[in-house]
């Protein structure tokens, strides 16, 4: 077994598939991750607790860029709840809010899509890094998914708002 994985590791992947979950879920059934519904707020402490038990896992033997994405996506996720309370640009606070939770969301997949694919299969994994081709490729095709669901979705909440 080329990649062994470690029981906190096993923790991590299982906690780190409930804010999956849950944010398909609210997208799916919302278009929105929303913190007053109750999978919004699944999504926000299971992220949180993947985030958490991250810091434990490094396949560099410290700090990596996976713990600088989950910090960000923390520091995201707070912005977006932070700015609903702010009486800043009231128009454009939900767009911005509901754009930090998507942006979290971007977030937790891109170390998700390299420790997949250089992990699975477990005899011959598809990608030997995070340098590999197929990775960067999976990773662009995923900012470029976010990008066209964030524009979508900022047009459908502004189609929402005219109403």
């Amino acid at each position: 077994m080329p990649h062994p994985i470690s029981t906190l590791g096993a923790f991590h992947t299982v906690i780190s598939l409930v804010p999956l979950a849950a944010g398909l879920y609210s997208f799916i059934r919302y278009r929105a991750i929303d913190p007053a519904k109750r999978s919004g707020q699944l999504y926000l402490v299971s992220m949180l607790l993947t985030v958490l038990t991250s810091f434990g896992l490094s396949s560099t033997g410290g700090f990596n860029a996976g713990h600088a994405l989950g910090i960000l996506a923390l520091l995201v996720m707070g912005g977006a709840l932070l700015i609903r309370q702010l009486p800043l640009l009231p128009r454009l606070v939900p767009y911005l809010s509901q754009f930090g939770f998507s942006f979290s969301f971007f977030l937790l997949l891109v170390p998700a899509i390299g420790e997949t694919l250089t992990r699975l299969p477990v005899a011959h994994p598809l990608a030997t890094g995070p340098e590999s081709p197929l990775v960067r490729g999976t990773v662009l095709a995923w900012l470029a998914i976010f990008m066209v669901g964030a524009g979508w979705q900022m047009w459908w909440m502004r189609s929402q708002r005219k109403r």
